[in-house]
């Protein structure tokens, strides 16, 4: 269990500051227990845990924790980093007396969610998360096709992009040390590794062949590199005896001699992909201690289809499967833990994991630190703790855990907390569970002291701990069962709660059935017009095959259409690029999308797209970058995986530094020559879509250009959801654009979890009033009535004329005023930041927002307020409910 309070953290790093002592508020034992917490005698649970060693390490590798980004050159442009005092986190509801032993019943609104703190509920079956395994059958198709991909910038006409490990050396006997190999074949080219912030020139898949690779030192993922391993036989990457370092990978690696500082700025971490690989490190010696992956990552990053195995018992106590200590986040899935200390060790602003098992940890995770977490599918299976997410109540480091669809087995203690009646931060350690089965453990939840909050031996449907709100009703502070709120509908559904689907490799279709984009006759080149050509291969396609994009930058002058009935599958070669560009695309008045998918909304059939970067090139401020028209009859079969939305800031653009570099000195309208589009994402009425890791992304600095300075890019919607549902958006983002970042109007039947956003960093010079036309049919917000410079700011989240809108964690945030981070300290930097008006049926759980003095607001008015929800770093509510 957490023992001690960080006091080197700083709030502004997501962590609280210093050990201020909880006051207690109430009355009676409950009141008496939380003001003597400080004299508690707390006991270690987890015999296989050495929790000094984390201690130790978290002090020394934990580095500086900026905030969304941070370091170009030498200097921290984000600094000065504010200052925020403890007493503005100290919120108490008058009237209430919080008394855990005893059932309250708090009715917030009548007809809207009623929540009542019970103990007991009636216990039910559920059937575990499936185990990611390594799929069986014949070759996989990604080590043999023909490979035709280059970067189009940058001057890498030779570059080689494709690298099997095996051709630089490794041998995969299971006895040759290949560290070596692999690094070379990881960092050869002139790569973006040490001293390199970022670059999207020099990207590379990095290939493993079937074979047991063994590793003495990390492997150094470099920027913009995906590792994958073979799918169908799928291979292991095994520390030996003498391994020392931090992780088997390390995708952020600490400088030596550095002061804690990293390869990369951990917020800007982007890009980058490890899959199916069995990662062993069960013969380190207990008394090394070495994780399986160091994982510090931002955006566009995932984990997928990978096994962690590590020692079991004391042999495993200093062994975790992921070590993650920063970034800003995030996705990964289809996760195994065996042994280890720690099945995965977390720390991130934000993050959305889906489908990890554990088996036999010491504890399955454990919850450093973060800003909203949410976990789907998670199995616990014969752990000490399933869940630790605790410090002492003076000083919670966690914003809020969501866990949905999860089953844990022969684990005694299922969530450790220490939320409590005046826990500090005042929302710090917020939980939800929702359909979580603790028959397997004898203590569902239990503060930190070991002392039970909700029995197990029973599924939990609903139940949570923060504060909640229903629309019209008064806010509470609440710890226990949510049951009687709505209930997610079929359709969003599927067999283990909310519907997921792994990303598809098709690792079971023939090298052949791959066609590519440039022997199809698109050159990818930057320069020459390829919409004819990928149009055609479009129309060629026949069902059985898969559409192969080779990296290279794709130019589209007119609007791509993918007829629905075709059924197209489309996966590409390191996030090649399609850009919109020219006159068709150049009225923000009659915009055009550069991909339709299905000619109109509602036509029915199925696509599939993966691993592709939708954008623009110079200015197109007509261009919707994609419009989604179709219906699939199954669900999921409909949908993005790792596919993004970038527009600006790095090379081939025309939309970088050398044009666009910020000026908040001078007071100044949009310029034409950056404004980059007019929507990224259209989801329309009649569609429905399966969305999972897709960021939009209007870039707020430069990737490429040696000064990566902070660049004024203008987008004017991010993502318009209008869908009748089902759709399902896991792990997406929304960043920087300059009306709204999600907007669902008029929808039903959606499903997030967690969604990311940011606040344009330039507003309000120039205002969202500009450059953008208010757009009736877009629905665009208006901005006519505000007064101050605080409300002519992008919304995050608006959800208007809808229904059934279910959302599972989100993080908004608002970090500047004019580049500037005053308003950050006095959590101001605008006035609102999520609408709800004219809907019904929304459910909103996990809501963290930054420095917007309005969180939630309806009808013109402020009904959450951020002073009254103050936690680690953001404010947060475990519940918004608009029956």
């Amino acid at each position: 269990m957490a023992t001690v309070p960080y006091d080197e953290a700083k709030e502004n790093d997501g962590l609280m500051n210093g050990s201020a002592t909880a006051t207690a508020n109430g009355d009676g034992e409950a009141a008496r227990r939380w003001q003597n917490l400080k004299n508690a005698n707390i006991k270690y649970i987890s015999v296989a845990r050495d929790e000094e060693h984390w201690r130790t390490e978290q002090t020394a590798h934990r580095g500086d924790l900026q905030l969304e980004t941070g370091t170009f050159g030498n200097k921290r442009w984000r600094d000065p980093r504010p200052s925020i005092s403890l007493h503005s986190v100290f919120w108490t509801l008058k009237n209430f007396h919080f008394d855990l032993p005893t059932a309250i019943m708090v009715t917030i609104s009548a007809g809207a969610l009623l929540l009542t703190l019970h103990v007991l509920l009636s216990a039910t079956s559920s059937s575990a998360a499936p185990v990611a395994q390594a799929p069986a059958g014949g070759s996989f198709w990604m080590g043999s096709i023909e490979r035709k991909g280059v970067p189009a910038f940058g001057n890498n006409a030779n570059y080689q992009l494709f690298r099997d490990v095996t051709k630089y050396g490794a041998k995969g006997d299971g006895s040759t040390d290949d560290t070596t190999a692999i690094n070379k074949a990881i960092s050869d080219g002139n790569r973006c590794g040490q001293g390199c912030d970022s670059s999207t020139t020099t990207p590379a898949i990095v290939y493993f062949p079937p074979g047991t690779y063994v590793v003495s030192e990390p492997l150094l993922q470099y920027y913009y590199t995906s590792m994958v391993g073979d799918a169908v036989q799928v291979p292991t990457l095994k520390a030996s005896a003498s391994f020392k370092g931090m992780g088997l990978i390390d995708a952020d690696p600490y400088i030596v001699g550095g002061n804690g500082a990293n390869w990369f700025t951990n917020q800007n971490n982007f890009y980058r992909q490890v899959r199916n690989f069995i990662i062993d490190v069960s013969a380190v010696p207990v008394e090394t201690g070495v994780s399986g992956i160091h994982w510090q990552v931002g955006q566009a990053t995932s984990l997928q289809n990978i096994v962690f195995n590590m020692a079991k018992g004391a042999a495993g106590a200093n062994q975790k499967g992921i070590f993650m200590d920063n970034g800003s986040g995030g996705f990964m899935a289809d996760l195994t833990f065996n042994g280890g200390g720690i099945g995965a060790f977390l720390g991130n602003q934000q993050f959305t994991t889906r489908n990890m098992t554990f088996n036999d940890c010491g504890t399955a995770i454990y919850m450093n630190w973060n800003w909203v977490w949410t976990f789907k599918s998670v199995t616990i299976n014969n752990c000490k703790v399933g869940l630790d997410m605790a410090e002492q109540p003076q000083n919670q480091t966690v914003g809020s855990v969501l866990m949905m669809d999860s089953h844990i087995t022969n684990t005694p203690i299922g969530v450790n907390t220490s939320f409590s009646e005046n826990s500090i931060p005042t929302t710090g350690g917020t939980l939800i569970l929702q359909n979580v089965d603790f028959s397997g453990s004898n203590v569902a939840v239990q503060d930190f002291t070991g002392k039970q909050i909700l029995a197990g031996k029973k599924k939990v449907a609903s139940w949570a701990q923060g504060n909640a709100l229903a629309a019209g009703g008064t806010q509470g502070r609440v710890q226990g069962d949510t049951s009687g709120a709505p209930e997610i509908p079929p359709s969003l559904n599927g067999v283990n709660g909310v519907f997921e689907r792994a990303k598809p490799q098709y690792e079971n279709i023939a090298p052949s059935s791959f066609v590519s984009l440039k022997t199809a006759g698109a050159k990818g080149d930057g320069k020459t017009d390829d919409t004819a050509a990928i149009q055609k291969a479009i129309d060629s396609f026949q069902e059985g095959q898969v559409l192969y994009a080779d990296h290279g930058a794709y130019l589209i002058q007119k609007t791509i259409t993918i007829p629905a009935e075709k059924n197209i599958k489309m996966v590409g070669e390191i996030w090649p690029l399609f850009m919109a560009t020219g006159e068709f695309f150049s009225n923000m008045d009659d915009p055009k999308p550069a991909f339709q998918v299905g000619k109109q909304s509602g036509d029915k059939g199925t696509f599939e797209m993966s691993d592709c970067i939708i954008t623009t090139k110079g200015p197109a401020p007509g261009a919707i970058l994609m419009e989604w028209n179709i219906a699939a009859d199954k669900a999921g079969t409909a949908g993005l995986w790792d596919t993004h939305f970038r527009v600006g800031g790095f090379a081939g653009t025309d939309l970088q530094s050398s044009n666009c570099k910020k000026n908040p000195t001078a007071q100044h309208e949009a310029d034409p020559k950056c404004i980059g589009s007019f929507m990224q994402l259209h989801v329309t009425k009649s569609s429905n879509g399966y969305f999972e890791n897709v960021w939009l992304w209007t870039a707020d600095h430069e990737l490429d250009q040696s000064d990566h300075s902070q660049i004024d890019i203008y987008n004017g919607r991010g993502m318009l959801v209008e869908s009748q549902g089902p759709v399902w958006l896991w792990g997406t983002a929304s960043e920087h654009s300059q009306l709204s970042q999600y907007q669902f109007q008029g929808a039903k039947d959606v499903f997030y979890g967690a969604i990311q956003t940011e606040t344009p960093y330039y507003q309000p010079n120039p205002a969202a009033t500009a450059p953008f036309k208010t757009n009736s049919k877009y629905f665009d917000p208006d901005f006519s009535k505000c007064t101050t410079d605080g409300c002519k700011s992008a919304w995050a989240v608006r959800v208007l004329d809808s229904s059934s809108i279910w959302g599972y964690g989100s993080g908004t945030y608002s970090f500047f005023s004019n580049y500037d981070q005053v308003c950050v300290t006095n959590q101001n930097c605008q006035e609102n930041i999520i609408q709800v008006d004219n809907s019904t049926n929304v459910n909103m759980f996990g809501i963290s927002t930054k420095a917007s003095v309005n969180m939630i607001t309806q009808n013109g008015q402020g009904v959450a307020k951020d002073k009254d929800n103050r936690s680690n770093f953001c404010a947060t509510l475990a519940i918004f409910a608009q029956a």
